[in-house]
């Protein structure tokens, strides 16, 4: 695999499942399959369980890591081609990348969407800059349309613990925030479940905020945030910015998530945290049996080595 941008990356979804399990149950399984050789982590966002769970996996596979802050470590980055360079950024991305691509032999990228274009954020033009630039395997760590490591280590989650005699009814359900967020993580993870042929999706969303047809094609899609709440096996609650217009900040209170509204459902909550408490998912959910939110990232862990593993391969 030369690169992990999306679900079309994985030529076989449950080889790769059955990879992040097995790592899971023996961590340092293929230690020494990255021995000798670097990964590059190159974040222009903010991290967490992307960062620390992508260097644990890294660890059981003997890889070296490097970490780079570019907002808070780098010269400011142009990605303009054929750009008159008088202004503040000091390096390009061509040699950036060059320089990093011939340091490392893995790198991955993170940078969100600027929420300004939804065409410029659709084309996620920086993750493919960097990789034509580094010439390395790549992982994607979020970009401005995916997270696939996310969604791997959300679907892990889901087919540990779905029904077996049935499918698996899932449901996506939009939530209020207080900033404008990125459609990476609800993108990705439609993609991945659609991809299952064992899971029957629903997205519930307000209008104005319908994920692009590209991602949510195949879904059964509401704008009720009462829509199949009772019945799914899995409610994965995320808030993301509006599509029309775009990048708008979405509030509306009638849609967090409370045990209320559940009506006696035993429905798993899920989230890809960080989340706002009592905002997006109310106390009573986070801090209840169901919530698997810890479990998902906990599972970030083995989603990450998988992939690496994968990169790794000649």
């Amino acid at each position: 695999m030369k690169q992990f941008f999306s679900r079309a990356d994985v030529a076989d979804g449950e080889t790769l499942l059955q990879q992040a399990r097995a790592y899971r149950k023996q961590p340092r399984l293929d230690f020494g399959l990255g021995t000798g050789k670097t990964l590059g982590l190159v974040f222009f966002n903010a991290s967490l369980r992307t960062r620390l769970s992508t260097q644990i996996a890294a660890r059981n596979l003997d890889l070296e890591v490097l970490v780079m802050n570019m907002n808070q470590d780098g010269w400011t980055i142009e990605t303009r081609e054929g750009a008159v360079m008088d202004g503040g950024a000091a390096e390009h991305l061509k040699e950036a990348a060059g320089v990093l691509g011939r340091y490392c032999d893995v790198l991955g990228l993170r940078s969100f969407a600027g929420l300004q274009d939804a065409e410029a954020d659709r084309a996620d033009a920086l993750f493919h800059q960097f990789a034509a630039y580094a010439g390395k395997p790549m992982l994607n760590l979020e970009s401005a349309t995916r997270h696939p490591l996310q969604s791997l280590a959300d679907w892990l989650t889901i087919r540990d613990r779905a029904p077996k005699d049935r499918k698996i009814k899932v449901l996506l359900r939009w939530a209020p925030h207080v900033r404008a967020l990125p459609q990476a993580v609800p993108n990705s993870f439609a993609e991945w479940m659609l991809a299952d042929e064992q899971v029957e999706l629903h997205i519930s969303q307000p209008a104005g905020f319908e994920l692009h047809p590209e991602f949510s094609t195949g879904a059964q899609l509401h704008h009720s945030p009462e829509a199949e709440l009772t019945d799914a096996d899995f409610i994965y609650v995320k808030n993301w910015s509006a599509t029309t217009p775009y990048g708008q900040i979405g509030s509306d209170p009638a849609w967090m998530l409370t045990e209320k509204q559940l009506q006696g459902s035993p429905a798993h909550i899920m989230h890809c945290l960080p989340v706002r408490r009592n905002v997006v998912l109310a106390d009573e959910l986070l801090d209840g049996p169901r919530a698997l939110h810890l479990e998902q990232a906990e599972n970030r862990i083995w989603a990450a080595q998988a992939a690496l593993a994968n990169l790794l391969q000649p």
